[in-house]
């Protein structure tokens, strides 16, 4: 075979010399020695795992008094409300000089502002100054910024005065009107206890032994028999004075020697009698009685019928407005004025064989045994009562108009005042002083309503003047209508609590704190007051 000639040869492959074969060897050696060692540095650096199931301990962050952290003069938060308080009053600036752009910057910057208080007052801790410096570098600008137009200290301050004093008279005009919605929550009958009145008026119309029931107990002995223990009760409630009747037999040691003279008006005479006929208190005696029997109450015989006959009287009473804005709404109720409410100062013509008798309002709670008021002293005194003065407060001076010279010449300012509600009177004493005269005598000089302005107790405290026997305050303990702040030991203590003020337990804005001793002495249980309650 004829071989090729040399440039048409294929060339022969070269092979690479041994030394590179090394070189290379040696590289990969180095690299995968720097890959292990770069990979065992990663896991070394490497944050262990946690596993789900064990437990993840946190450090507890340290809990600051969010309050002492605003009072700091050297804290951020303290910086934060400074300036959220200037800038607000530059954003009212801003409004009414028709600058709406910087007052829309101010307000989206106090935002922010309350937004970071409110996370640092939720999660209890202190606010860093990275949090704080953006908002407060902004709202210093801004704050600058309102300055720079024209808004300077003085125009601050007058405006501000201005506004205070706005706020001030809408203030004013708020507790006026907050005062009137109170009383007329105060004066109305909820529609429960409407609903137990209609029920049981009904009952009365259609049940003519209730009311030949009703004649025979007027022939009891017991009503007239001194022996027993007799109370007097004048109201138009008839849930509140089975509470009064119901509290006082449940902690008698003897209530079947209980006799209660209750007085009611002509609307409500029918409800009351059914009420106390249907239902057995211990074994007590209850009289239920009408106004409208007495015919010596008239305008000829007392000065407050004679007074409420009058158109002035009725209009200053009744009447819905007033010129006055600022007047003392309570004053103006006409409950002051009710005939029942002044009942309680002709006791000895209502129960005129009685020697002694106890007055309870329709508003109290027994919690002891009241038969011990009938053998405490009055030492020749009329009335018993429980002093409610306190250093300066509760004395006549505050009750009565003591620029009037028929006051001030007659009776001592710092004469300490006592209270309504239960009180323990002598009727022999009280015939031998003539008090009901002298009632009638304060009525004629407060004709124009210039000693007081109106209620039973001024009348009560000029009536009784120098008549009255101080008793241990636990006897009667006041203030459940209107004060929240009663030490519990002095209520459990108490013989009687009186709910006297606007909240009464049986209204909707009764305090719920006192409530339940109220209400365990309602008979839940009852259909009448059961199917009533549920409206």
């Amino acid at each position: 075979m004829r071989r090729r000639a040399p440039e048409f040869r294929r060339q022969s492959r070269r092979r690479l010399p041994g030394w590179i074969w090394w070189l290379l060897g040696i590289f990969l050696v180095v690299g995968l020695m720097l890959f292990v060692l770069h990979h065992n540095q990663k896991e070394q650096f490497r944050p262990p795992v946690i596993d789900k199931g064990s437990e993840i301990e946190e450090v507890p962050h340290e809990k600051v008094n969010f309050t002492e952290e605003l009072l700091s003069s050297t804290s951020f938060a303290r910086q934060l409300a400074d300036q959220m308080t200037l800038a607000k009053a530059y954003v009212i600036l801003a409004k009414e000089h028709g600058n709406l752009q910087l007052a829309w910057e101010l307000s989206s910057q106090i935002r922010n502002c309350q937004r970071l208080l409110s996370e640092g007052a939720v999660s209890g801790r202190a606010i860093t100054q990275e949090e704080a410096h953006p908002i407060i570098s902004r709202l210093a600008r801004l704050i600058y910024k309102a300055q720079d137009s024209h808004y300077d200290i003085s125009t601050t301050i007058v405006t501000l005065k201005s506004h205070a004093l706005a706020l001030e008279e809408r203030a004013k005009a708020a507790i006026v009107q907050s005062a009137e919605f109170g009383q007329v929550a105060a004066e109305s009958l909820p529609k429960n206890l409407h609903c137990l009145t209609v029920k049981l008026t009904e009952e009365w119309l259609q049940n003519p032994k209730h009311r030949s029931r009703s004649e025979e107990h007027r022939n009891s002995t017991r009503l007239v028999d001194n022996n027993l223990y007799h109370f007097c009760i004048f109201s138009d409630n008839v849930l509140a004075t089975s509470v009064v009747i119901n509290s006082t037999v449940s902690n008698a040691n003897h209530p079947q020697q209980l006799v209660f003279h209750v007085v009611t008006d002509r609307i409500h005479f029918g409800a009351m009698s059914t009420w106390f006929l249907i239902n057995d208190f211990k074994g007590c005696t209850v009289e239920v009685r009408c106004i409208d029997e007495f015919s010596w109450l008239n305008a000829s015989s007392s000065p407050l019928v004679k007074q409420l006959s009058e158109i002035e009287t009725q209009g200053y009473y009744y009447s819905g407005g007033s010129k006055n804005v600022e007047r003392e709404i309570k004053f103006h109720n006409p409950k002051f004025v009710s005939l029942l409410n002044h009942l309680r100062f002709y006791i000895p013509q209502i129960l005129p064989n009685l020697e002694k008798v106890v007055f309870l309002d329709d508003d109290v709670v027994v919690q002891k045994d009241l038969t011990q008021l009938f053998s405490i002293e009055l030492h020749g005194n009329v009335i018993g009562a429980v002093e409610t003065c306190l250093e300066s407060f509760h004395r006549y001076h505050k009750y009565l108009n003591f620029s009037h010279p028929t006051i001030s010449s007659k009776i001592d300012p710092h004469t300490c005042g006592w209270a309504f509600g239960m009180n323990i009177f002598d009727l022999i004493a009280w015939k031998k002083a003539n008090a009901t005269s002298l009632y009638h005598y304060w009525q004629e000089q407060n004709s124009d309503l210039l000693l007081w302005r109106t209620g039973t107790l001024p009348a009560g405290l000029l009536t009784f003047y120098g008549l009255m026997e101080p008793l241990d305050r636990r006897w009667h303990v006041l203030g459940l209508g209107y004060d929240v702040d009663i030490d519990d030991r002095l209520i459990e203590s108490a013989a009687v609590v009186h709910y006297n003020g606007n909240m009464k337990p049986w209204l909707k804005l009764a305090i719920r704190r006192y409530k339940y001793i109220w209400e365990r002495y309602v008979n839940f249980s009852h259909p009448y007051v059961r199917e009533c309650m549920l409206h």
